[in-house]
């Protein structure tokens, strides 16, 4: 069995693994949810129509009796409880899709490596490689003898 490694792959290739993942879980369920919203657009249109000049004149009164200075304020103050709102939400969905690309990549790696595992298993050991031996003789090592001395 190979031996893994102590690397950590960064939180954000996790999210994006994540929300690929997520995406397409989503997709799958497309066709269904087309129908769904057209079937819904066309029976709003129908409630649409009736009551369009009920609710045309019931705007124009709550236009000319609304303290404008008052919403402005409720807005401000709202504004700012929806931002801290939607930033928690936002990190507990980022959080979500690292948790979620972690399992995506965590399973692709162990069938990876199970895959190269069982290659390994099926494949036959390799022959020894033998030397052989070199076609050229190494030549002999001549010395230079020393002069032998005169006898006088």
């Amino acid at each position: 069995m190979t031996e893994q490694t102590k690397t950590r792959i960064p939180a954000p290739l996790y999210a994006a693994a994540g929300a690929g993942d997520l995406a397409l879980q989503e997709l799958r369920k497309l066709p269904a949810v087309v129908s769904q919203l057209s079937d819904r657009a066309v029976a709003s249109l129908r409630v649409a129509n009736d009551t369009a000049g009920a609710t045309a004149g019931s705007l124009r009164e709550k236009a000319t009796a609304t303290d404008f200075d008052k919403l402005r304020d409720t807005a401000a103050s709202s504004a700012l409880a929806f931002a801290q709102v939607a930033q928690e939400r936002a990190v507990a969905a980022y959080t979500a899709l690292v948790a979620r690309g972690e399992r995506v990549v965590g399973t692709g790696v162990v069938e990876a490596a199970d895959v190269v595992n069982a290659d390994i298993e099926t494949t036959e050991e390799p022959k020894a490689v033998e030397a052989t031996p070199a076609a050229v003789k190494p030549r002999k090592r001549v010395t230079k003898a020393a002069p032998k001395p005169v006898a006088e």
